[in-house]
């Protein structure tokens, strides 16, 4: 699909899925203000729309993202402005105060070469598919900053400090059986097969009662980021709200009646 010299953000709405993708290929998808401001506006889309229950991020060309594109993105660092449009959903998942945070799931597929901001838009997914010709590297030291996005706290909290510590004091390159020894990545497939298998997770989890896939993603992110006694604590309230949902009554009936459900996430 064709793009304009600076990028942009692409979306396709297939059925319960939004399939959001980069699209920069000539310049490795190095990301633009424009791509960052059309990503938010994307992930705002999926959380927005009702008829959307998954999200499905991918990219055009051989390579997923080269990370920042620093030339256009350095002037805005420089004086600490946010690249999003406030109130907008905030793709790498922080809490930043005036950003909403995701509640639908996201399934990510990378590929080739996968630096900086790539690593930390897949770290603050849900599920990652990565094909097996994936080049890695968080190398922000390499160019006199720190990563902002999210890798200094996931990675340890999936690798461990000192795994975490390797690559992001180095700079170095890994590749996918390296990102899937430490959890930074769920599945590794040849190359050219990552966006139908990510497809096919997503569909799967669109398969489910929308809201207590919301309500699970959401307790399973408390637990890592505010601890289990804090996750537990909303069990009952929770699964009451669940349990008098329309959804719930129909996953009673099709067990009774021993076929699939039809969720339609009231």
């Amino acid at each position: 699909m064709d793009a304009p010299a600076e990028g942009c953000i692409t979306c396709e709405a297939r059925g319960p899925l939004l399939l959001v993708g980069i699209n920069r290929p000539a310049k490795y998808n190095g990301f633009t203000p424009r791509m960052f401001r059309e990503l938010g506006e994307a992930y705002t889309r999926l959380d927005d729309d009702p008829q959307l229950r998954v999200g499905v991020l991918h990219a055009f060309g051989q390579h997923f993202t080269a990370g920042l594109d620093l030339p256009t993105i350095a002037p805005f660092m420089q004086r600490g402005e946010k690249l999003l449009r406030p109130g907008d959903v905030e793709p790498m998942d922080l809490g930043t105060p005036g950003y909403r945070r995701r509640t639908k799931p996201m399934v990510v597929a990378v590929k080739g070469i996968t630096f900086t901001l790539g690593i930390e838009l897949m770290l603050a997914a849900d599920v990652v598919v990565a094909a097996n010709d994936c080049r890695f590297s968080q190398l922000e030291v390499k160019r006199g900053i720190m990563a902002t996005g999210g890798a200094t706290l996931r990675m340890s909290q999936r690798a461990g400090l000192g795994n975490a510590m390797l690559h992001l004091l180095t700079g170095d390159e890994f590749d996918a059986t390296e990102a899937l020894r430490l959890n930074f990545v769920q599945k590794v497939v040849p190359a050219g097969r990552e966006l139908d298998e990510a497809i096919r997770i997503a569909e799967a989890i669109a398969a489910q009662a929308p809201q207590a896939v919301v309500a699970t993603r959401l307790n399973a992110v408390k637990a890592v980021e505010q601890g289990p006694l804090t996750a537990m604590a909303e069990f009952i309230d929770v699964q009451t709200r669940l349990a008098n949902t329309e959804d719930a009554k129909e996953g009673v009936r099709s067990f009774v009646e021993r076929r699939p459900a039809k969720f339609t996430g009231r």
